[in-house]
């Protein structure tokens, strides 16, 4: 079992930036890939960034490439997700997640509780 729990969200202004972060506690193997989502109110949950558990791979989803980026700590206990540029479109809940394996559906085995992040324009 793996455990996630996202802090960092707030009220923005627009232009703003934030750092997201992702605290992994239970067993955590080898192959494990963290990711970040968000999901705004009547929207299917969309893919923003994914990490591989040496932290040496990323992947960025289309819309957030160039304004985030997602980073561990070397003990992989801890994911950050840096947001910069924020637009009120981004707006939404942002959740933590763990996978077996780089992907960029939402059907991650672990998932934190969220953490809301609103900008305002």
């Amino acid at each position: 079992q793996v455990q996630l729990v996202e802090s960092g969200g707030r009220l923005v202004q627009a232009g703003g930036s934030l750092r997201l972060t992702c605290a992994t506690s239970g067993t955590v193997y080898g192959n494990y890939v963290w990711g970040w989502f968000r999901q705004a109110p009547g929207q299917e949950r969309e893919f923003l960034a994914a990490i591989d558990w040496r932290g040496t791979t990323t992947d960025y989803g289309d819309s957030v490439r160039g304004r985030f980026t997602i980073s561990k700590d070397n003990w992989k206990t801890m994911i950050f997700l840096q947001m910069n540029n924020l637009k009120p479109e981004d707006t939404a809940a942002y959740y933590c997640a763990v996978n077996s394996g780089f992907s960029q559906k939402p059907e991650y085995i672990y998932w934190g509780q969220g953490t809301q992040v609103t900008v305002s324009s």
